[in-house]
């Protein structure tokens, strides 16, 4: 086990970062959608302010780094980088998917990013399918204490699961189960995707099983089926991963559907988010905080400094929409009529 976890873990770091893991013609769906300018704002630029708060969480900005990684020695590496970063900038930390916390003895330390980033919000991660595979409360209980995280996420990944080499499928009753951790654990459950959406049904019976928050993750990124596609050994689940590179709900349709379904529940946007106006269209459709994955893996396997950069680019882009449309804090850009669908 311990081996088998620490190489699919290496092995998807090295796909996502060398490998076509996005479909051909599937997007996110925001470039459909513009901002109209305004040439007169009438406010200063440098008296904009991105801070916000989520879940009674205070940030200086509101950017998560979506969960990537964790398990070996490269994710250690990528995750202090990021860790370092966002305490830096004050962006939430979410980690890669902790299973291999408990089920390997390989690279802990991989995980354990409090001491790095100790005053932002960080989000620990389980795959939600492993609730019919033994684990339940007090595994969730485990995850928490050791990686001293304010909110655990539960990741829903069927169809990655499905062409995986000895994925778990099994995916019934799990509802009840999320319900039961939502309602036991002492600190908030949020319930994600990784990468196909999630519709506003789905959220609203998320919402029902008393589910903290939504990530939607939506199509347009990268697709997981494509990344198990370039490990599997199987020649059948290779070939059937093609026929759904352009599977999901594009981002910006999941986060208007939630939004939509769930009302001010709260809501994270991510899937192929790659700019800070990318993220001033999600906050106007209504997420509360917006998740970069993919597009800071290679900075984060350099350096904290690559990270900063790139995070402090995102945060201009950000800035520079928010002027562009005169919304001097996050809850005006989350009011603005400005946004509208141009093709």
């Amino acid at each position: 086990m311990t081996n088998s976890i620490e190489q699919r873990k290496s092995q998807h770091i090295q796909i996502t970062l060398n490998e076509k893991v996005t479909g051909d013609s599937i997007s996110t769906g925001l470039e459909s959608f513009a901002f109209i300018h305004n040439a007169l704002p009438e406010i200063d630029f440098d008296e904009i302010t991105i801070e916000t708060t989520f879940l009674g969480f205070a940030t200086k900005t509101p950017f998560l780094i979506s969960s990537m990684t964790g398990g070996t020695d490269l994710a250690e590496t990528i995750n202090r980088n990021l860790a370092v970063a966002a305490e830096e900038r004050g962006w939430a930390l979410a980690l890669g998917s902790t299973r291999a916390l408990l089920d390997s003895d390989t690279n802990p330390s991989s995980f354990l990013m409090r001491k790095y980033a100790p005053s932002v919000p960080i989000i620990a991660n389980l795959g939600a399918v492993q609730f019919n595979y033994g684990y339940g409360v007090e595994e969730c209980r485990r995850i928490i204490g050791m990686t001293e995280a304010d909110m655990l996420v539960l990741h829903l990944n069927s169809i990655q699961e499905v062409i995986q080499d000895n994925g778990d499928t099994n995916f019934k009753g799990l509802l009840k189960k999320i319900e039961q951790i939502c309602h036991t654990l002492e600190v908030p459950v949020g319930v994600k995707e990784v990468g196909w959406g999630i519709d506003g049904h789905t959220a609203q019976k998320l919402v029902d099983a008393g589910v903290a928050f939504i990530d939607v993750a939506g199509a347009g990124g990268t697709s997981w089926s494509q990344v198990e596609k370039f490990r599997s050994n199987d020649p059948i689940r290779r070939a059937a991963a093609e026929a759904f590179s352009e599977w999901g709900v594009p981002t910006a349709e999941s986060i208007k559907m939630v939004r939509e379904s769930v009302g001010d529940h709260p809501l994270i946007a991510s899937g192929g988010i790659l700019t800070g106006l990318d993220g001033a269209k999600s906050i106007a459709f209504g997420a509360d905080l917006v998740g970069f994955g993919r597009s800071i893996l290679k900075e984060a396997t350099q350096s904290a400094e690559d990270v900063l950069e790139v995070m402090e680019i995102r945060e201009m882009e950000l800035r520079m929409s928010m002027f562009g449309i005169g919304a001097s804090t996050i809850q005006e850009l989350k009011n603005t009529t400005r946004l509208k669908e141009v093709r």
